[in-house]
């Protein structure tokens, strides 16, 4: 009895967290470059029970053993960097990726490093008062030299290239070289964590270089940039309004199996000799 009751109650908490990852696809069905989250899970530890020979019966055909269950269990949650649809908007700081990559952007002024797929860019002061080219959450976008990517007073106009090269165009019409856009590729997202909508970080103590390498657009590596699009958010709402109904029947069933163990218990303990 009290198995049964562990076994519903592993299994709703497991369901329950499917939820949360389904909900939070959901909420950011229209979130620009959000990457629908995956949970994986994974059996508790099955027991193998062994009736007594009390139950050979003449005729019987299955073994008298049994294997019980204890449910499964959330073991990580990753991203799915599979390519999102692209939204032409025409405007000049809005960049996507088509094929396998990442933005990498600066975070703090210790340097630290996070990476995105969202392409909503803009311009901003840092803290020395240069004008540089920053995430729509203030993040500076980092270049292939690990710095900021300055756009100086004098460029009235920006244009990337589908290398990631940034160019800034005088009044002159002379065209100037303020950088290029820094782009990797995660080699095991599994180890990728989500600190926000948009933005992945490594967690501490795992090697930034299994996990992440460097990637240069075209040279065969089938990344490109485009300016003048964003990438929507590849959370496919059918898929997930499906899964979302399977979940809750699942949760609802285990929720069944609870209250009949309960009720069961229940009037085991009211019976009389």
């Amino acid at each position: 009895m009290n198995g049964s009751m562990i076994n519903a109650m592993v299994s709703m908490n497991g369901l329950q967290q499917k939820l949360d990852i389904l909900a939070d696809n959901i909420a950011n069905s229209n979130t620009v470059g959000y990457k629908r989250k995956e949970g994986n899970f994974e059996d508790l530890l099955t027991t193998l029970k062994q009736q007594p020979s009390s139950f050979s019966q003449p005729g019987r055909l299955t073994p008298l053993g049994f294997n019980q269950g204890w449910g499964s269990r959330l073991t990580n949650i990753q991203p799915d960097l599979s390519q999102g649809p692209l939204q032409q908007t025409d405007q000049p700081y809005d960049i996507a990726i088509e094929g396998n990559a990442l933005f990498e952007v600066i975070t703090d002024a210790a340097g630290n490093r996070a990476y995105t797929r969202g392409g909503t860019f803009q311009t901003s002061f840092d803290s020395s008062g240069n004008n540089i080219l920053t995430t729509k959450d203030g993040y500076a976008v980092s270049s292939v030299d690990d710095q900021h990517i300055e756009i100086p007073p004098e460029v009235h106009a920006v244009r990337i290239d589908t290398a990631g090269h940034v160019l800034g165009e005088l009044a002159s019409g002379e065209t100037v070289a303020l950088g290029q856009l820094k782009m990797v590729q995660a080699v095991k997202p599994s180890l990728l964590s989500q600190v926000s909508d948009n933005l992945f970080t490594v967690a501490d103590g795992v090697n930034v270089a299994a996990v992440i390498q460097k990637v240069v657009p075209g040279d065969g590596t089938g990344v490109t940039i485009r300016q003048g699009f964003l990438e929507q958010s590849n959370v496919n709402l059918t898929d997930e309004m499906t899964e979302l109904i399977s979940v809750q029947r699942a949760y609802q069933l285990s929720a069944r199996a609870l209250s009949s163990s309960d009720t069961m218990l229940g009037l085991a303990n009211n019976l009389r000799g």
